[in-house]
């Protein structure tokens, strides 16, 4: 399922933005987006004899809070997700987006398992129709890059504790 910026341009017209999908709706844009990351844990092993090599064994993979930062959104399924958190967590995959000046999709990336863990709401104004949030932090339980939406879909873990 592809998305393009067509049919959100009357709400989210900016350039240089970063535009958040759940399911396979644009629901909010953020002017900056911060942490996308994942480290590897490493084994170093030497061999006995072997003076001038190592061995490296790769292990588990830690993954960063993603902070995203001076954004908007008129969506109440945004807002009601984020509102959720002081109930239960509901964990959801979140996409990323960014497209060209053309609407085209650029990039993507896919938090999997994604949380609020703490958000910012700026000075409210009572001229204007959306919220704006200063800051969103997310705490993800993996993360896929890619050049394609419909990435942000509600999850579920499945026998194994894993998300489907």
């Amino acid at each position: 399922m592809a998305s393009t910026l067509d049919s959100h341009t009357k709400n989210y017209i900016t350039t240089n933005h970063f535009y958040v999908e759940m399911g396979s709706s644009i629901v909010a844009c953020f002017s900056e987006c911060s942490g996308l990351g994942v480290d590897i844990n490493k084994e170093v092993y030497f061999e006995g004899g072997v003076n001038d090599q190592q061995r490296v064994t790769l292990g588990h993979a830690t993954f960063s809070d993603v902070s995203l930062k001076r954004g908007i959104t008129d969506d109440q399924s945004f807002t009601k997700w984020l509102s959720k958190t002081f109930q239960k967590a509901e964990r959801r995959n979140v996409s990323i987006l960014v497209f060209n000046q053309a609407g085209e999709l650029m990039q993507s990336w896919t938090l999997i398992g994604a949380v609020p863990i703490g958000w910012r709401v700026d000075a409210l104004q009572a001229d204007g129709d959306s919220v704006a949030i200063e800051e969103l932090k997310l705490a993800i339980e993996g993360l896929k890059i890619g050049k394609s939406a419909g990435g942000g879909q509600s999850v579920s873990r499945d026998g194994s504790g894993y998300f489907v």
